[in-house]
């Protein structure tokens, strides 16, 4: 018999209804403030050497954790959410992380920052996710691969940007683009469009008239017609097929 059961059955209605509701408001909402706020506390004193500006109200789930050997910078606006097990590594003393208010970072999500990585306002990051500023080198045959370096360059990712289940990000994405999951963004993607593929590429533009990019614009113009009608079709099945876990 379970407790709800029992005050049920001992007719303490109001009784039951007030341990539900302190059970989630401890469950759900004090508790998990409370732990996050402690997180918050402990990832300040125990890395005096990176430069933290985060604005409240922010959510580290459990797990949130950061490798900064050298130091770093992390800064993050209000309303930015940290699911399980999050990941930062910031591979230099000028290695730079910006987060724009009310991001998501699903479970599990990684970004490993050499020098730059902004991510603007409301973008959501599914599970598993990885966003990164570089590569590795890996052409010269008489070192290893570890031993040859990176190649960095600045990412920037703007507002409402969404990007689905283990996407792995390593340019910049436009304004409110969505990537379907299991992409891998090698390539600068333009504004509102949906993005699918390894390497991801766009597929579909949803954004105002006239900003179409040039992809997509070539292929829109003229008159429309069966073999237009079946690419629209096909670019929705994939679309759907590619964006439908986050």
């Amino acid at each position: 018999m379970t407790l709800r059961e029992l005050l049920r059955r001992l007719g303490l209605g109001r009784v039951r209804a007030k341990y539900e509701w302190l059970t989630i408001r401890v469950g759900y909402r004090w508790g998990p403030r409370l732990a996050s706020r402690l997180r918050k506390w402990r990832l300040i004193a125990t890395h005096p050497h990176v430069r933290f500006e985060i604005e409240e109200p922010v959510y580290l789930g459990p797990g949130f954790s950061i490798h900064a050997p050298h130091g770093g910078t992390l800064r993050v606006g209000p309303a930015v959410e940290f699911r399980r097990g999050f990941r930062l590594e910031l591979a230099e003393g000028f290695s730079e992380v910006a987060i724009g208010a009310g991001g998501v970072f699903s479970y599990y999500a990684v970004i490993q920052c050499g020098r730059l990585i902004e991510i603007g306002e409301r973008c959501f990051f599914g599970q598993s996710s990885m966003i990164v500023d570089g590569n590795h080198r890996f052409r010269d045959l008489d070192r290893p691969m570890l031993q040859q370096g990176y190649d960095l360059r600045p990412v920037r990712i703007a507002d409402d940007v969404t990007t689905t289940t283990k996407c792995t990000i390593m340019a910049s994405i436009g304004t409110r683009t969505f990537v379907g999951a299991n992409s891998v963004v090698t390539r600068d993607l333009p504004p509102y469009v949906v993005a699918v593929g390894a390497p991801a590429r766009a597929i579909d533009y949803f954004g105002p008239p006239g900003l179409e990019p040039p992809e997509l614009s070539s292929e829109t113009s003229g008159a429309t017609g069966p073999s237009d009608a079946a690419s629209d079709a096909a670019s929705s099945q994939a679309a759907r097929k590619w964006g439908a876990s986050s």
